[in-house]
């Protein structure tokens, strides 16, 4: 029995779906670097740093994950974003000066990282679903 000759499913992901994986991938590292840059010098809780940059390493896990195009990880990163957004809003609303301003950025960023990563799964699922007619 022979092979067949071109596979059933393209290997190389549709335009738009890379777009959105590189949104995601983008969000992802500046909302790492903005927590770091955020709680080590620039507007730290307490001066010369604090123990809140280690709110980061979660961020940190998914990397490979969207690295290596796993849908599932695109999945439960776009739950995992909502405690950024809700500490951004919260301390965007209460803080002032250069805190403020972090912390509005974190809610933008995180916002995006959400619509990358609905963006990505839902043109995911659609391109392994096609509409039968």
């Amino acid at each position: 029995m022979q092979p067949p000759s071109a596979p059933l499913v393209s290997s190389t992901p549709a335009p738009a779906v890379a777009r959105t994986r590189a949104l995601a991938l983008a969000a992802l590292g500046g909302l790492i670097v903005l927590g770091l840059a955020w709680e080590l010098w620039l507007a730290p809780l307490r001066p010369g740093g604090s123990w809140w940059a280690l709110k980061v390493l979660p961020l940190a896990i998914p990397l490979a994950g969207l690295l290596k195009w796993r849908l599932y990880t695109f999945r439960w990163l776009s739950l995992l974003v909502w405690p950024y957004v809700a500490e951004g809003v919260v301390r965007g609303s209460n803080d002032a000066g250069l805190s403020a301003l972090l912390a509005w950025g974190q809610t933008g960023l995180a916002l995006l990282l959400f619509a990358a990563c609905a963006a990505h799964v839902r043109l995911r699922l659609c391109a392994a679903h096609p509409p039968t007619a």
